[in-house]
């Protein structure tokens, strides 16, 4: 029988702002614990939560950038449930009236192509603390620190249909929100985690299958592992005429394998009810030009992918790499003003094949970001104008890259130190030339008769003894010339 899946992702993006969404607390990651927790974040008697402008500005901006619709009028709620680390014992959160409603992500699926995923909502709402259960041997430890922490939690509709479209869904999702300066996207502290919601249901059916909600997955791989365990796991049951049962589960990444956590609730096990202490948050046209003017000021990938289409010629996919980060889509655009300030348009597909390929191995080698390379946009762009002018061969022009990568000097001192200026000149090459060929006239002779390995053998003994430095079009051309004469 064949089983069609069903994703739908909750992710939670921590917004970029100083402090928390209804305290003056910090929010850096890796303080001491609960040295970051106020009075408002541990919920001591009488105090009350004060809205953090910046998270609400940052909420206006995303919808604004997915083409959602901004509510002018929402409400803040209080979401029930009892846990160590949540002290108030309800989590402020936002449910029948968010700040975002609906908006797309594009993205590119492996098997249907480009795809637009559909999301529900973005709501703003505050994160819960931490319990630390490996600290302490048959105890647990809860660090508030987080408590409090901003979040906004973008939540698409199920529309995904395998875990390669997931972590295409949320490769997007993380890339835009660093582009537009909302979240710093880093996984590894929980500025940027997914839960995950699978169901199978059989292929043709329109009605949902039972889903399961895979809870807190920190990585682009974990969400792909995750998925593709869980979608084995509830196949396995329903072809075994079991049944699936609604469920949050968590990931273990060392087993590779799903396991229950609890029963999964729905909105009515939360008893949402607004907050008696939060006005409805208004956003007045004002604050909603303002957040449009920033944007505009940003941009989006999108936008820019368009441009690099349209402007630059550059394909879907060299265009789509440029714009995985702002920090690479500046450093393109840098390097095409550097390169040619009054015709951009003439390198940038040397540009891209550079950055796409030379570049983003080195970057992936040292495990760093393109806002730490060593090859600065001018010192590439000084490389590529020497490839273009000839003074450097293509091979020639990866040794001095490398050389630059290794913090060896710029262009020009490299090329010095190690001659590696490529030889033009006519007369030296047809010199070279007429030696290689006096020497070898059995390969002349089998070039002659239609052998054309015997051509490549020749045009290789003139690059050795150049030491690779003579201009492979013109040694083609002069020993073309000589052959046939």
């Amino acid at each position: 029988m064949k089983w069609e899946t069903v994703i739908g992702l909750e992710s939670h993006a921590q917004l970029s702002t100083c402090s928390k969404i209804f305290s003056g607390a910090p929010t850096a990651f890796g303080a001491t614990p609960n040295s970051q927790a106020s009075a408002v974040d541990i919920a001591l008697p009488g105090v009350l939560p004060v809205l953090n402008r910046g998270a609400v500005e940052r909420a206006i901006r995303f919808g604004l950038a997915i083409g959602a619709r901004i509510n002018r009028r929402s409400i803040f709620a209080r979401k029930n449930y009892f846990y160590p680390d949540l002290p108030k014992g309800y989590q402020i959160s936002q449910y029948e009236l968010p700040i975002v409603e609906g908006g797309e992500i594009a993205i590119v699926s492996p098997t249907r192509g480009d795809i637009k995923v559909q999301l529900t909502r973005a709501h703003l709402e505050e994160d819960a603390g931490k319990s630390l259960h490996e600290a302490f041997e048959g105890m647990t430890g809860i660090d508030l620190n987080r408590a409090g922490t901003p979040l906004l939690e973008i939540v698409s509709e199920p529309e995904m249909r395998s875990s390669a479209e997931a972590v295409a869904y949320a490769r997007t999702l993380h890339a835009l929100v660093r582009w537009i300066d909302i979240c710093d996207g880093n996984m590894q502290e929980g500025s940027f985690r997914c839960d995950a919601n699978v169901s199978v249901r059989r292929a043709g059916d329109e009605k949902l299958g039972t889903r399961c909600e895979i809870k807190n997955l920190n990585s682009f791989r974990f969400i792909e592992q995750a998925i593709d365990f869980e979608v084995r796991r509830q196949t396995d049951l329903l072809e075994e005429g079991r049944v699936v049962i609604q469920e949050t589960r968590l990931y273990d990444a060392d087993r590779n394998e799903t396991r229950p956590m609890r029963s999964k609730e729905d909105a009515m096990d939360y008893r949402y009810f607004p907050d008696p202490d939060l006005l409805p948050l208004v956003v007045s046209d004002e604050w909603m030009a303002q957040a449009t003017r920033s944007l505009h000021a940003i941009g989006t990938p999108s936008s820019r992918k368009q441009k690099y289409m349209e402007q630059y010629k550059l394909s879907a996919y060299d265009s789509a790499l440029l714009v995985n980060s702002r920090d690479a889509s500046d450093y393109f655009e840098a390097t095409l003003q550097a390169l040619n300030p009054d015709h951009l348009t003439a390198g940038a597909k040397d540009v891209a094949n550079w950055m796409n390929g030379e570049l983003a191995a080195a970057l992936k080698r040292s495990e760093i970001e393109i806002s730490q390379s060593t090859v600065t946009p001018q010192a590439l762009a000084d490389l590529l104008r020497r490839l273009a002018n000839q003074t450097l061969s293509s091979k020639t022009a990866k040794e001095v890259f490398h050389a630059m990568w290794n913090g060896e000097g710029d262009a020009a001192s490299i090329i010095a130190a190690r001659g590696l200026e490529q030889v033009s000149d006519s007369a030296e090459i047809e010199k070279i030339v007429d030696q290689v060929v006096a020497g070898n006239p059995t390969q002349v002779a089998d070039y002659k008769s239609g052998k054309e390995k015997a051509f490549n053998s020749m045009v290789g003994q003139v690059m050795k003894a150049t030491r690779g430095k003579a201009n492979p079009a013109q040694v083609n051309l002069v020993l073309k010339r000589k052959l046939s004469d």
